[in-house]
């Protein structure tokens, strides 16, 4: 079996992008983030890896879905069930999908039966911008984060008077899309509202079998389609002792067609509710309360010509949260935080669940440092899950300017991540007995300006035990897997004679270390090795740009016996800005038509285009 020959390919690419982009560049501003140490800072100024997604980056790649805007992003693996509204898994530097937190407007997400987010479902238009920080952070938000966190920001007023959008547009695969949405903002209050829908006939999602995939007895060469409607709202003011205050929400709903025996539809409803206070009772000392609650519902049908459409089953989940920070500022270089969550999920379904909820406490510390030119960050946590004792993670990062634009960074964390209520009990294909998986993660990075752009670099690896793996013997999951995943990321950004060109690469070796027949296999669905372009240029009204993409081969099963091929991608993008307000867009998508998969038997699309006429203020 072919391996990932990581340290080769990065200094490979290494030399081509520096010799290609040696030329003047614009840096853009530093946006502030608060992901990686749930303390405000600009991403420049963090430790771990982060990857900020704005309004104005998803406007300018025309991005239509969370999948197309996540695809070649540094260490982050799609993984689709067959277009528009299909079940989506997003995948972290080797992690599984469950193994990955999300968050939206700072409330966990995310089901408690099959312990995925539903990315699917979360509408594009309205986002405001995404959060992507890769590497642990269990020791400051507890189980799932082994691979990373994603947060999802919905949009806001900006402060400059009220001000109105609009967007339809439609395109192949019988698509219609249309958004609009009001906003506000003041020197003490603000708020946003937005409302966004989608249908779409789609295409055939499977061509596979019962014995080959999608849960099918025979093939179904009909159109799968999708429709959904979203709406989200966002409020909030400013006191004049100080006193901050905001509320979000979110709601999508909708329903999916897709292949299976069992089930071919779906109606889908996700909704996220959170509030925020924050409050300086003295100078040195913060206070942020924030509490909220997410919910997931599914119900299943089976549509056959024969018997109409026939009720399957039901899942409801809800996750309620409650957190509770004090920022202490010692003196400027010295930063300590004091932190405690609370969570507790509750399932409701026509499945028989023995157990149909738990709760969580966690207690957290973290201290941000600089002390000469040495900058650190030390965190540790403790959680108590009523169904597993105590939990104990640590993270530690440092970091030291080797130049006044070079920076040196090393981290480390450990992690772990509770069962599904899936695995532990869902009728008779589960096991009480389960234990959480724990990992250890090591990354050492640089990252750098110069006059012909922005640039990093980072190699990590990590160690999983008591992987959460299915026995086909017993017909349940059991922790009996090991995995050991190393992997590179290299990214450069740079213009050149007005072009702005936007590159990075991901190499992954995902290793099962497992004593099984599968020791030494790649994980499924994991691409090896994945490179992405995009290029974008205005010429007056016009703006033009394109994105490559190519991803390396992947194994769609733990045996490594179904490959899935590599594959490249070509898009091209275009807009003409009529005035200040108006402004078309077109893109062409897999302009030569390419055929792929990301998982056996699931289909992709093909060469599709889109157009969409957008007013902003």
């Amino acid at each position: 079996m072919q391996k990932c020959h990581l340290p080769a390919l990065a200094m490979l690419w290494l030399g081509i992008t520096t010799s290609i982009f040696a030329a003047n560049a614009d840096h853009q501003e530093k946006p502030v983030i608060v992901t990686a140490t749930r303390t405000a800072q600009t991403a420049d100024a963090a430790l771990a890896s982060v990857t900020v997604i704005t309004r104005k980056d998803i406007e300018r790649q025309q991005a239509r879905s969370i999948q197309d805007l996540f695809r070649g992003v540094p260490g982050v693996n799609v993984v689709n069930q067959g277009g528009a509204g299909k079940a989506t898994f997003i995948q972290m530097r080797g992690t599984e999908s469950d193994q990955v937190l999300v968050m939206i407007d700072n409330i966990k997400v995310g089901s408690a039966t099959s312990g995925t987010t539903a990315f699917e479902n979360i509408p594009i238009e309205q986002i405001e911008r995404i959060e992507i920080v890769r590497g642990p952070r269990s020791s400051l938000y507890g189980s799932e984060a082994i691979g990373g966190v994603i947060h999802i920001f919905t949009r806001k007023g900006d402060g400059s008077g009220l001000k109105q959008n609009f967007g339809f547009g439609g395109g192949s695969f019988g698509t219609l899309e249309g958004s609009t949405g009001l906003s506000y903002g003041g020197k003490q209050g603000w708020f946003n509202m937005t409302a966004s829908g989608i249908g779409t006939q789609g295409f055939n999602a499977c061509s596979g079998s019962s014995s080959a995939g999608c849960f099918i007895n025979e093939p179904q060469p009909d159109r799968d389609g999708y429709r959904n409607v979203a709406g989200s709202a966002r409020a909030g003011y400013r006191f004049q002792n100080g006193l901050e205050i905001d509320g979000s929400f979110m709601q999508s709903a909708g329903n999916s067609q897709f292949d299976g025996s069992f089930a071919n539809k779906a109606v889908l409803m996700q909704q996220v509710l959170g509030g925020t206070a924050r409050y300086s009772p003295l100078d040195f000392w913060r206070i942020n309360l924030i509490g909220g609650r997410s919910r997931e519902d599914s119900d299943n049908f089976l549509n056959t010509a024969t018997l109409g459409t026939t009720f399957q089953n039901r899942f409801n989940t809800i996750r309620d949260t409650i957190s509770v920070l004090n920022d202490f500022t010692v003196n400027p270089n010295h930063l300590l935080t004091i932190g405690m969550d609370y969570q507790k999920d509750h399932v409701k379904s026509t499945e028989a669940f023995t157990v149909h909820s738990r709760n969580n406490w966690g207690v957290f510390a973290q201290h941000q440092a600089t002390i000469a030119k040495h900058d650190f960050q030390l965190s540790l946590r403790h959680d108590d899950n009523q169904q597993f004792g105590s939990r104990v993670t640590g993270g530690a990062g440092w970091g030291y300017p080797l130049t006044e634009n070079t920076r040196l960074l090393f981290n480390f964390g450990s992690a772990f991540k509770a069962p599904t209520f899936n695995e532990l009990y869902y009728p008779f294909s589960s096991n009480p007995n389960l234990r959480p998986e724990d990992s250890r993660s090591y990354e050492f990075g640089i990252r750098g300006k110069m006059d012909w752009g922005n640039w990093s670099l980072n190699l990590f690896e990590t160690h999983i035990k008591h992987l959460i793996a299915f026995d086909a013997e017993t017909f349940a999951p059991v922790n009996v897997d090991k995995a050991r995943i190393r992997g590179f990321e290299g990214i450069f950004s740079t213009q050149i004679k007005g072009w702005q060109f936007n590159t990075n690469l991901t190499l992954l070796n995902p290793e099962d270390r497992s004593s099984g027949l599968n020791r030494g296999n790649i994980l499924p669905r994991r691409a090896e090795q994945s490179f992405r372009v995009d290029a974008d240029r205005q010429f007056g009204q016009y703006t033009m740009g394109a994105m490559l993409l190519v991803e390396g081969q992947r194994y769609d099963n733990l045996a490594n016996t179904r490959k899935l091929d590599s594959y490249v991608k070509f898009d091209l993008r275009a807009e003409y800005i009529f005035n200040r307000h108006w402004r078309l867009q077109g893109r062409i998508e897999n302009l030569f038509n390419e055929r792929y998969e990301t998982a056996a038997f699931y289909n992709q699309p093909g060469r599709n285009f889109f157009a969409m006429v957008r007013y902003q203020p």
